[in-house]
Parts: C-alpha cells; sequence; structure tokens
C-alpha cells in the first residue's frame, strides 16, 4: 500500500462523517502535553506562592489558568495561528518557511532576525521534548507517594525504567499502538473532568475564579512577586506549541472540534476542581491533582496517569522527529537516516540518531533532578520562548500573506505579546533553578544549525574550478567532438545548471562521457509536499543529456528512484535499473589563507559535514550502482 506523501493530507479530503473520529485521534497526537499538565501545575504554583495555600492564592491562580488556556489556546492558537498553515502543515519553520525574507543578507537584517527566530524556537522544542517526558511520567508515578510511602524509593527508578522502554520501542514504530491513543486520551479527560466536577459540586464557590478580574486582582495586590506565581501558571499551557505543530496530522477542524468539546472543559473542570480542593483541606498541597481522589482510587488513577504521559511523550518524540525532517529539507540540519515505520502513515518516522540523543538527555535530567517539582524549574522556558517568538513570525505571515492592515494586525500580536512576554519574564525567573537546560540545550542546537547552513554556502562557493567550463563542454557535446562509452549516468547536482563541475571532473579523470547522460537537480520546496504534477521537470539539453529537476515538500521523504519513474515519458530514455548514480564527496580543510569560518564553528561543520548521511540513504539510491568523486575544499 503506496504512503501518504505526495497527495493532500487526508483531512483535506475528509468528510463531515469522519470529524469525530478524527477528532478523538486528535487527541491522542495532539493534546497528550496539554491534557497532563494538570499533574505538575497546580503543585508548582502552591509551591511557587511558597507551600502555602490561602483563597486568594488558589481562587488567583485559578482564575489566571482559566484565561490563560482561553485567550492563548482557544484565541492565540486554535483561531488565529492554525491559520497560518503551509499546505495544512503546522509548526514554526512551517510558519518561518512561509516568509520569503532571505537570510543571506545576514543575521542582523529583517530577514535574518525572522529566520533566526524561527530556527530559535524549532531548536527550543527540542529542549521541550527532552523535559516533557521526564517531568510527566515522574508526576504521574508520584501519585504512588499519596497512597503510601513505601514507593517513595522506587519511583524514579521505575520512572527511569519506562522512559528507556519508550525510547527503546521507537524503532519498531507507534501506528498499531497509535489508533489506541485517542480512546485511551478520551477516557482520561472523562476521568479528571469528573473529578474536578465532584470537586466543584462539594465547593461551588470556586466557579468565582472564572471571573477575570479576580485574577488581575491578584497580579494587582501581589505585584512582581505574582511572576513567581505566574510561572507556575504558564506550566498549564505547555503543549500549545506542539499542538500547532501537530496540526497536520488532522487538519484545523478535529483539533479545534476535539479542543472545545472534550478538553478545555475536562481542563478547566480539573484545575477548578483542585482549587476546591486545596480551599477545603490546604494540606493537600503537596499533590492536589491525586489528593482529589479517595484513597481506593489512586493506584487506577497512578496507572492512566502513565500511560496517559507516555502518550503524551510519544507525542513530543514524535514532533521531534517531524520537525528533524523539516529542518533537514530546508536546509538547517545535516541530512540523517530517517526511517519509515507505517506502511500507511506518512507521519509515522523514525529518526535514530536523535531518538538516542533525547534518551540519554531525557534520562540524565530525570536522574539530575530527581522529581517533577525539581524539574518544573527547568520546564516551561523553552516553551514560553517558543510561543514568543512565533507571535513575532506571525505579525509577517498577516501583513505579508494574509495582507491584513496593521489597525487589525497591531492590537491582535499585541494582545498576544503582552501575554507571552509576561509569560515569558516570569520563567527568566526560573533559570537559575534549572530554566538554564533547555535553554542551553536550545541554543547548542540553534548554533548547530546556522554553522551547518553557512559551512554548507561555503563550500558550494568555494568549490575548485574544473579544468572544462560548463561552456565548453555543452560545445563539445553538440558538436559531438567528446568521446562517448557505453552505458548511463546520473550526475547529482547541487546547483540548477546543465552540466554541474561534476561532469567535468568526470570527464578530466576518465576523458570521456557516458552515452547516455542526465544532471539532476534535487530542490526542496518551501511548501509542506509537492504535487505530483509538479514534481519531475526534464530538458533536453543536446543528444543523450538531460536536465532533470525534482521537487520535494519539506515534509516529504526524499526517493529519486520512485520520482524519476515519470521519465521516460517525458522524453528521457534512461534505464533506472542499470544506470549509475554520481555524486560529489568534498573533504573539509582548513583555508591556509583567510579563513571563512572561525576554527570551532569550522571544527563543527566538519564533523557534522562527514558525518552526515550520504547519499544512497538520504535519497534511496541503490548503492552497488552509487559512486562519489572526491574534491577537497578551503573552509
Amino acid at each position: 500500500m503506496a504512503l501518504r506523501s505526495n497527495r493532500e493530507p487526508i483531512w483535506m479530503t475528509s468528510k463531515p462523517a469522519s470529524l469525530l473520529p478524527m477528532s478523538v485521534a486528535a487527541l491522542g497526537i495532539v493534546y497528550g502535553d496539554l491534557g497532563t499538565s494538570p499533574l505538575y501545575t497546580f503543585q508548582t504554583v502552591v509551591g511557587d506562592a511558597g507551600g502555602k495555600i490561602s483563597a486568594d492564592v488558589a481562587l488567583g491562580s485559578l482564575s489566571l489558568i482559566v484565561w490563560a488556556l482561553i485567550l492563548t489556546i482557544s484565541v492565540k492558537y486554535c483561531l488565529v495561528v492554525m491559520r497560518a498553515d503551509n499546505q495544512g502543515e503546522g509548526g514554526i519553520l512551517a510558519l518561518m518557511s512561509m516568509l520569503s525574507r532571505p537570510f543571506e543578507g545576514g543575521l542582523l537584517s529583517r530577514g535574518g532576525l525572522l529566520i533566526a527566530a524561527g530556527l530559535l524556537g524549532a531548536a527550543l522544542i527540542y529542549g521541550d521534548g527532552i523535559i516533557t517526558p521526564a517531568i510527566s511520567v515522574l508526576s504521574a508515578l508520584e501519585g504512588l507517594n499519596v497512597a503510601t510511602d513505601a514507593f517513595k524509593p522506587y519511583v524514579l527508578p521505575l520512572a527511569v525504567l519506562v522512559l528507556l522502554v519508550l525510547f527503546a520501542a521507537q524503532p519498531f514504530g507507534t501506528a498499531k499502538l497509535g489508533r489506541l491513543f485517542g480512546p485511551v486520551m478520551l477516557v482520561w479527560f472523562a476521568v479528571i473532568g469528573a473529578i474536578g466536577l465532584v470537586a466543584i459540586v462539594r465547593s461551588p464557590g470556586v466557579v468565582a475564579a472564572f471571573n477575570p478580574l479576580l485574577g488581575l486582582r491578584f497580579l494587582g495586590t501581589h505585584g512582581w512577586g505574582s511572576l513567581i506565581v505566574l510561572g507556575g501558571v504558564f506550566l498549564a499551557l505547555t503543549g500549545g506549541e506542539a499542538l500547532y505543530a501537530d496540526m497536520g496530522h488532522f487538519g484545523r477542524r478535529p483539533v479545534r472540534i476535539a479542543w472545545t468539546a472534550i478538553v478545555l472543559p475536562a481542563l478547566l473542570l480539573n484545575y477548578a476542581g483542585q482549587a476546591a480542593q486545596l480551599l477545603r483541606d490546604p494540606k493537600l498541597a503537596a499533590n492536589p491533582f491525586f489528593s482529589e481522589v479517595p484513597g481506593w482510587g489512586v493506584y487506577p488513577l497512578v496507572a492512566l496517569a502513565t500511560v496517559a504521559t507516555i502518550i503524551a511523550s510519544q507525542a513530543i518524540i514524535t514532533g521531534v522527529y517531524s520537525l528533524t525532517r523539516q529542518a533537514m529539507q530546508l536546509g538547517w540540519l545535516p541530512n540523517m537516516v530517517i526511517r519509515q515505520t507505517s506502511d500507511v502513515e506518512y507521519g509515522q518516522i523514525y529518526v535514530p540518531t536523535v531518538n538516542w540523543i533525547m534518551m540519554v538527555a531525557t534520562v540524565a535530567i530525570t536522574i539530575g533532578f530527581g522529581s517533577s517539582a525539581r524539574l518544573t524549574g527547568a520546564f516551561g522556558t523553552a516553551v514560553a520562548t517558543t510561543m514568543m517568538l512565533t507571535t513575532f513570525l506571525l505579525y509577517d505571515v498577516m501583513r505579508e500573506r494574509w495582507h491584513w492592515s496593521r489597525l487589525v494586525a497591531l492590537p491582535l500580536i499585541g494582545l498576544f505579546l503582552v501575554i507571552d512576554v509576561t509569560f515569558f519574564c516570569a520563567n527568566l525567573l526560573k533559570i537559575a533553578d534549572g530554566g538554564f537546560v533547555p535553554l542551553l540545550f536550545g541554543g547548542a542546537l540553534f548554533t548547530v544549525m546556522i554553522t551547518w547552513h553557512r559551512g554548507v554556502a561555503l563550500v558550494r562557493a568555494g568549490l575548485p574550478r574544473e579544468t572544462h567550463s560548463e561552456e565548453e563542454v555543452l560545445s563539445l557535446l553538440r558538436r559531438r567532438e567528446l568521446p562517448r562509452t557505453e552505458g548511463s549516468a546520473i550526475f547529482l547536482s547541487r546547483r540548477a545548471i546543465q552540466l554541474p563541475p561534476l561532469v567535468s571532473r568526470y570527464l578530466t579523470l576518465y576523458g570521456a562521457l557516458p552515452r547516455q547522460l542526465a544532471t539532476l537537480y534535487i530542490e526542496f520546496l518551501p511548501m509542506a509536499r509537492v504535487p505530483a504534477d509538479r514534481r519531475l521537470r526534464i530538458e533536453t539539453v543536446t543528444d543523450g543529456v538531460w536536465y532533470i529537476t525534482v521537487s520535494f515538500g519539506f515534509f516529504e521523504i526524499p526517493n529519486l528512484v520512485d520520482a524519476l519513474q515519470g521519465a521516460r515519458a517525458q522524453g528521457c530514455p534512461i534505464d533506472l535499473d542499470r544506470a549509475l548514480f554520481l555524486a560529489s564527496n568534498d573533504d573539509v580543510t582548513a583555508s591556509r589563507t583567510a579563513p571563512k569560518l572561525a576554527s570551532w564553528r569550522r571544527m563543527m561543520f566538519g564533523f557534522l559535514y562527514r558525518n552526515a548521511v550520504r547519499a544512497p540513504d538520504r535519497f534511496a539510491l541503490p548503492r552497488d550502482r552509487f559512486i562519489e568523486i572526491g574534491r577537497q575544499v578551503e573552509l
């Protein structure tokens, strides 16, 4: 069965009757992170408030959580940001690719700053990706401590074991398990909503917190001190950026329906229920989520919470894989092995390098921090920064792509920025408590991205001149003055030219060219998927020589052999079962004159360049008919 890759996403052609099952499925893929935030949000708020709960803190923080969810998730993301889709795909890189501003103007140019914002936001999502599994699984298993202290020594080892199994299972794919994610999360939301509703019935006065003035009064009363509590409140929003990135799996309508009909009501009920419990018994502040249920219900709830957090972790891991693929296609990360783990679902992929790096980092911070309470200091900083950067990019999309006037765009962006900047500042207070971890991780990855992009550009610009120019070889071919040998060869070109330097290099080495010769240029367009009728373009250069352009989108896994199947119909009769594929293999060395990259960046780029996946793995080429011709490039 063919993969859904070059066609429109399934949601774009789905009938209204499919909205219900797709909305349920979205619960497992899109809302895992947001849905498990009640496990630790109120616990963190209480801790940030000094460990003592009062009616002022409980109702004020609840009001802030309620309206943060409504304004940030419902209004900003569901209503506005999700309109900014790139052929149905979302995420900050997809948003960045919608802007037609080149990076070559320099990092400090407007275009450079916008692209840097997109790259930094994407890099920080990786930081979120290593913390989400750790804090989610730990907070779920810590529910055992509510029932008995006997499990305390085993919570951390159990969490590490669950995480190791989770990452070790990635090569096998999650296509079959994924079908269960939605129904399981539906049960989760029903349970946490029901638990919250029971607590509200016992203390109905808590509904006063749905008045936004209560939250504003709390901020006004506590002044700058309320920023500390806002850092805890923000944890209720973690997963909002993932919601946008995962939109491509289902589309806007199912995601919005799931949020409005199921997720938001369940979250509001549960948060209100936790506040009601704290008002009745402030001693429950150590773990208000699990304290909502009677003793007999703790163990089943811990089991359900553990499954829910595994689903949330799987969703963020899959999202990081997709983000890696996008960054590779757009030229910001080196080539890596990408494996398709499902023969039906295109989004089911596995990136080994990313998986093992994430596993080591996640297990390390789990052991290093030791508890979810300590991890909350590291959580939120990366997400708050990414949300703020998304808002900056969104303004340009409003003006450049949607053609909104400043009178419409500025007030809306201003509202979002006030919220984003406030939460960003609140999370800055957590840097010393662990917030530096995702920032360092994201900053390192951002450095890798810009170094890779710059290095590739310098390699292409610094390639040595060949003996024969493109014009000379073309002239000799047209006059039929060059020796031609039997056979077919396809030369992979890094530039959109009819005869790249690689052809001249081959001619210099072997003194002849194959009788059937094609130059193949692969371009990655700033769109999610390329339509089938735009995949392949062929131009006849001269007798027996063709120039082929193959286009892919940033959300596609490129397969050149499949893409070239239509070449014969367009006038290029090269036999793909016998043709040789040739590519350049450049050796990066230090410049003997003026260095073009700082030494540490050159060493970083050289390491990445040598270890990047070669063309056969990147483009699914036959290894037994692939040849590399070496060149040396000084940087």
